[in-house]
């Protein structure tokens, strides 16, 4: 059984494993480009990432190994797409949230650093 399958782990373990085939920047990216069309060709991902096919395989193969892409040959050439829609809605709920937290962090830096200049005393500087 693989990291995904095995029955018997707990859902948070499970989970775990899942996120950790999410765990690279090529991967992340690689399911971006997936999430924007129906399918990719390895070319293109290749022109996309700038990656070496070798690299790259090993992360499709990542990616396949954690059910979160499926391949298919035709004649030549080798095309990818997601395993299941849910990868899209997964990425872009994390990017959402990435989006609020920085937002979040940007108006504490601005509160923090207008209760710095208002505390300041006059004449010091600023």
């Amino acid at each position: 059984m693989d990291e995904l399958s095995d029955f018997r782990a707990p859902l948070y373990e499970v989970k775990a494993n899942l996120f950790k085939g999410l765990a690279h920047p090529v991967r992340i990216r690689v399911l971006e480009l997936l999430s924007a069309a129906p399918e990719v060709s390895v070319t293109d991902m290749l022109a996309e990432t700038g990656l070496e096919a070798s690299h790259l395989s090993q992360h499709l193969s990542v990616l396949r190994r954690y059910h979160l892409v499926t391949g298919e040959r035709r004649a030549l050439q080798m095309f990818y797409s997601l395993a299941y829609p849910q990868v899209a809605e997964l990425l872009a709920v994390a990017r959402q949230l990435l989006h609020d937290m920085l937002d979040t962090t940007r108006e504490q830096l601005e509160h923090s650093t207008a209760n710095l200049s208002a505390s300041a005393p006059s004449g010091a500087p600023r």
